[in-house]
């Protein structure tokens, strides 16, 4: 296992004098590293291309360091590689301080890759090896959707290698050469798509859940929201000033794309949200975790022996009765789609449009 090249302290290796020999010196992982004729260009390019490792969070065995030579990619091993990936991944793949469901898929994708080629150097890698690791996901039951997206995010892994000179651009442009599975050639199921939760199964499971979780699937019911975006809601971001009450959702999926996400609440889901609302502006209004709410519902439906569907789906529901009342247009700002083929899967043009939708549904 290779030595990290960061200190306990966290701080950047210094760039020094060694009067003795008279070369430029920095210490990483308990040993010294000579990088030429202090003050040169090339000792400061040498410690720059040092650093720049550092930062990428890539561990670099310090045994690997000659003095005064070039850091060569082609000495990483695919191991060292995905390490240096995920260290740079759980701090990319961040909303509101906390990691995204994205560290579980790349977990569960680069796990396989590790297992089989872990110890290939990055450079060795190859496209036959990245489909012996694909027919891995297929043998394992992965629907073919899930294996074509886990197969780019391991290319991904190579492609932010190459973005930090530690993998060779010809070694991921093979990569890309491999074709995804298409439907019907390939042992890889294809699930059916999500539809719209049959209303007599979500009054089946409305009835044996607590309060709390049966004003969540209401609310998702009339407002079409996502429930993470309703579990982030306290009183004082509700805007309560209108006949429709609005709640601008800073932290939400689209964030990173410079999207804006705005809740609307109409008149029946106001009544729910006024059972909840608290002196306190900055609390919770339900102090729910998203995972907690999905087990509920899913243990209702076992004990009911009902077919599976998460909270997300009451979305389709939403969106099916907007679209068939009110439009494609309308659909897309109450679900705060940027995108009509977004919509479409379900079955923000503007504020008004989500406003006169709820004013009659929610």
């Amino acid at each position: 296992m290779a030595r990290s090249l960061v200190s306990q302290t966290g701080r950047v290796p210094a760039y020094t004098h060694h009067k003795g020999t008279g070369q430029a010196r920095t210490r990483v992982a308990c040993r010294d590293v000579y990088l030429g004729l202090y003050g040169s260009v090339e000792s400061r390019q040498k410690y720059g291309e040092l650093i720049a490792r550092l930062a990428s969070g890539v561990d670099i065995d310090a045994g690997k360091l000659k003095a005064g030579t070039k850091i060569d990619p082609g000495q990483f091993t695919v191991n060292e590689l995905i390490l240096g990936f995920m260290r740079h991944a759980v701090l990319h793949y961040r909303k509101g301080g906390e990691v995204t469901s994205e560290i579980r898929c790349l977990k569960s994708a680069v796990r396989l890759l590790v297992d089989l080629y872990g110890h290939e150097t990055v450079n060795g890698f190859g496209p036959l090896m990245l489909k012996a690791v694909r027919t891995k996901m297929v043998e394992r039951g992965w629907c073919r959707k899930y294996v074509n997206k886990s197969v780019s995010r391991l290319r991904h892994v190579f492609r932010w290698g190459v973005e930090n000179e530690l993998v060779e651009p010809a070694t991921l442009q093979k990569l890309e050469a491999v074709a995804p599975l298409l439907i019907g050639r390939t042992e890889a199921p294809d699930h059916p798509g999500r539809t719209p939760v049959p209303q007599d199964q979500i009054d089946a499971v409305r009835a044996v859940l607590p309060q709390r979780h049966r004003d969540l699937i209401d609310l998702q019911l009339l407002s079409g929201a996502r429930s993470g975006e309703l579990l982030k809601l306290t009183t004082e971001m509700i805007d309560r000033r209108g006949a429709i009450w609005s709640a601008k959702i800073v932290d939400h999926k689209n964030v990173h794309h410079g999207k804006s996400r705005v809740l609307y609440f109409g008149p029946q889901a106001q009544l729910v949200l006024s059972r909840y609302l608290s002196a306190d502006p900055t609390q919770r209004l339900f102090p729910v975790r998203r995972d907690t709410y999905s087990k509920a519902i899913e243990h209702a439906l076992k004990k009911l022996k009902l077919p599976h569907w998460s909270p997300h789906w009451l979305r389709h529901n939403a969106a099916s009765r907007c679209r068939e009342e009110f439009g494609l247009e309308s659909t897309q700002a109450l679900l705060g789609h940027a995108a009509a083929s977004m919509t479409e899967l379900y079955a923000q043009k503007t504020a008004k449009a989500a406003c006169e939708v709820v004013a009659k549904i929610g």
